[in-house]
């Protein structure tokens, strides 16, 4: 488990708004579920024989009542339970998304932690092609709003139930032919979940799982009448993919389209998101038959791309620095955040690390430091004469206004730093109110 540091927090914060906007012009609502569910939920829904319930889940009774719980290790599971339990589905298909912590005990990796962050969308009651594909250009438009380039799609059909059936008793057939090359992993599962086998990472596997049969042999017509039909949305919405027969998904509740966005920047372990239909899920737990689809994303592991791509996220704190020198000064300097946090900015007073204060020029490199593109300065002349001194910091400021420093009239400073900073286009234009009337600007 890791810490998000200040120093990370700008990046955090962009991909977070950018994520926000994108869902909404899509016309996703943000749905928010606890982070502790019953473990039965889990188990049922992803399937007793997954990695996640059989070992990568933290699971734990509750000792004041005896309870099994789990700290939830995806969210698709109590997306669906709530939309159930709440009947969100009554007037139509909904389409929602979550953002929060996710926990596997699995073995850390880049980008991959045991509490990790993920960003999903859950779309429930839409059982046509143009849904899946929707999801897709979904996250194409958010690469290319965060500027990733090296990220590209994989695409499959896994059927349904009877297809895979079907599939499943040649598959172990195959790979009892060629038990000798199998591993661990892949002889405990070959009669509980063989179509995993087909996700081995396994070098000395390759070659062996390739030549095994391919799920999209055994579709009928109807569900590769749906898996063309997201090709071709694909297609005219000009979003390359390549279909990779061997992609599945490690839940036993998808069918039909599966996909992952997947990268060679992050190692071998190079998914960044994955997603797909999963038409049983809600029956699963009890609700009348409904279709749906969905992706996750683990942030880490976006965040990680950004940082690869060379993107700088410089800290930034604020908009204004106030230093002050002297009793009367630091009064009109409080006086004087106050009334530019009033008019939408954003603002850090100086405040003493040690008794007696700091002097001017320490406080100068403080303000350097925060990223301000402006410092206020306050010392005992201005207090009495009722006038502050305003220093451009940042170069763009110096070279657009020159480097030297003006004084104004201390009733006038709101508007003259508005006026600065607004019309250099910091942040969105916009009138600022009096005292109380709060208009922040959105960076």
């Amino acid at each position: 488990m890791n810490d998000v540091l200040p120093t990370d927090a700008p990046m955090w914060e962009l991909f977070e708004n950018t994520v926000q906007t994108v869902l909404k012009s899509y016309g996703f609502q943000q749905i928010r579920t606890p982070i502790v569910e019953s473990t039965a939920l889990f188990s049922r829904g992803l399937g007793a024989v997954t990695d996640i319930v059989e070992k990568e889940m933290y699971s734990f009774t509750d000792a004041l009542n005896g309870d099994q719980l789990t700290l939830r290790p995806e969210s698709t599971a109590g997306v669906v339970r709530a939309a159930l339990e709440h009947n969100l589905t009554y007037d139509g298909p909904k389409r929602l998304w979550y953002a929060g912590p996710m926990f596997r005990h699995e073995r850390p990796q880049r980008g991959r932690y045991r509490q990790f962050q993920q960003v999903g969308a859950e779309a429930i009651g839409f059982a046509g092609p143009d849904i899946d594909a929707e999801l897709i250009m979904l996250c194409q438009r958010l690469w290319d709003d965060l500027g990733l380039q090296d990220v590209r799609l994989e695409l499959n059909s896994i059927g349904n139930a009877e297809e895979r059936n079907r599939h499943r008793a040649d598959l172990i057939a195959y790979f009892e032919l060629h038990a000798e090359l199998l591993d661990t992993d892949a002889q405990r599962r070959l009669h509980s979940n063989p179509l995993r086998i087909l996700d081995t990472k396994n070098p000395t596997m390759q070659a062996m799982v390739n030549g095994a049969p391919k799920l999209l042999d055994y579709l009928d017509a109807e569900s590769l009448a749906h898996f063309e039909g997201v090709q071709n949305i694909l297609r005219h919405n000009n979003v390359p993919f390549t279909i990779n027969p061997r992609l599945v998904r490690g839940m036993d509740y998808y069918n039909r389209t599966v996909f992952e966005w997947v990268t060679d920047q992050l190692g071998s372990q190079g998914t960044v998101c994955g997603g797909g239909r999963y038409d049983p899920l809600v029956e699963m737990f009890g609700g009348k038959p409904t279709p749906a689809c969905g992706f996750a994303m683990g942030v880490e592991r976006v965040l990680e791309l950004m940082k690869a791509n060379g993107e700088q996220f410089a800290p930034n704190q604020c908009d204004v620095y106030v230093v002050h020198q002297g009793v009367q000064a630091q009064l009109q300097a409080s006086v004087a955040a106050e009334r530019l946090r009033d008019a939408g900015l954003d603002v850090v007073l100086h405040c003493a690390a040690a008794a007696g204060g700091a002097s001017f020029k320490t406080q100068m490199k403080r303000a350097d430091s925060s990223g301000a593109a402006f410092a206020v300065i306050l010392g005992e002349d201005e207090a009495a004469q009722g006038t502050v001194t305003v220093k451009p910091l940042r170069g763009e400021a110096d070279a657009a206004k020159g480097s030297s420093q003006t004084t104004i009239p201390f009733e006038t400073l709101s508007d003259y730093l508005v006026d600065q900073i607004v019309g250099d286009g910091d942040h969105d234009h916009g009138d600022h109110g009096d005292h109380g009337e709060h208009v922040h600007y959105r960076h």
